[in-house]
């Protein structure tokens, strides 16, 4: 199947499935680690997969065979002055806002090491689904800063402000096992088979209407936090955008005709 690639080093790249687009990290030699290089390539290729009304549901794969993403790349930002630092960023900070402002479903398929910016990229997602191998963790502090990709605001929202800031704070890493049962991850799955689990996931997702899973998910993103009255009128909202579409239309056509729809999405 054709891949598009994303940057002068293609170490980005998207694969698709139908209505289901693979977005791939392959730089191996670097266990992923987001580079500024990398960084532009994923943004890059978010930008694309916003803008493509085909794709209901996107997968966040790795074609490294012991690591989703290590994180940042260190080696890099060791070789970077302060005023460097500053200037890159917002380049990075753009690759993970770029998972996070999907609009569509996301779902992260992780195996081997997610660390640092590696599980930040992974919690961007709606949805993780991990293998036996999975170590995930946010072991900023130990090296003198923060979590920066998300993780601070990312982590409570999943499993609650104490347990973050125990993980946070500690910077320990968290095997696959212990990661499912605190809510790390959403489902462990069979060494090597979080790919396939992830894609066959995406698959019954995107059977669904796409305009319906837009405006689920900004419902719910956009909720989160809200007081109740608020986010009902947010919910409201995303209701009356979807109520008189023609995929609505089409929904109820094909559940009374006992058949499966044809989504126009619009």
């Amino acid at each position: 199947m054709a891949q598009q690639r994303f940057g002068a080093d293609g170490w980005v790249a998207i694969e698709r499935h139908d209505h289901v687009a693979e977005l791939i990290m392959d730089r191996p030699q670097a266990m992923n680690a987001v580079s500024t290089a990398m960084a532009d390539s994923l943004a890059q290729a978010c930008d694309e997969l916003a803008a493509d009304r085909s794709v209901r549901a996107v997968v966040l794969t790795s074609t490294h065979e012991r690591a989703f993403c290590v994180g940042a790349d260190l080696k890099e930002r060791n070789s970077l002055t302060d005023a460097e630092l500053m200037r890159q960023r917002p380049r990075t900070r753009a690759a993970y806002t770029g998972v996070l402002e999907l609009p569509m479903p996301t779902i992260a398929a992780v195996h081997g090491f997610a660390l640092g910016g590696g599980y930040e990229l992974a919690l961007a997602c709606d949805l993780i689904v991990a293998d036996g191998t999975a170590t995930v963790g946010l072991p900023e502090v130990s090296v003198g800063v923060i979590p920066g990709g998300g993780g601070t605001q990312l982590l409570p929202r999943r499993v609650g402000a104490a347990r973050a800031a125990e993980l946070v704070f500690t910077a320990r890493r968290v095997p696959a096992p212990e990661a499912a049962e605190l809510g790390l991850v959403d489902q462990l799955v069979e060494e090597g088979r979080d790919r396939a689990e992830a894609l066959e996931l995406a698959a019954r997702i995107a059977r669904n209407s796409p305009l319906g899973l837009r405006a689920a998910k900004r419902a719910m993103r956009l909720g989160h936090g809200l007081d109740l009255r608020t986010g009902l009128d947010l919910e409201d909202g995303a209701w009356r955008s979807v109520a008189f579409s023609g995929d609505r239309t089409e929904g109820v056509a094909a559940f009374n005709e006992k058949r499966e729809p044809r989504w126009p999405g619009e």
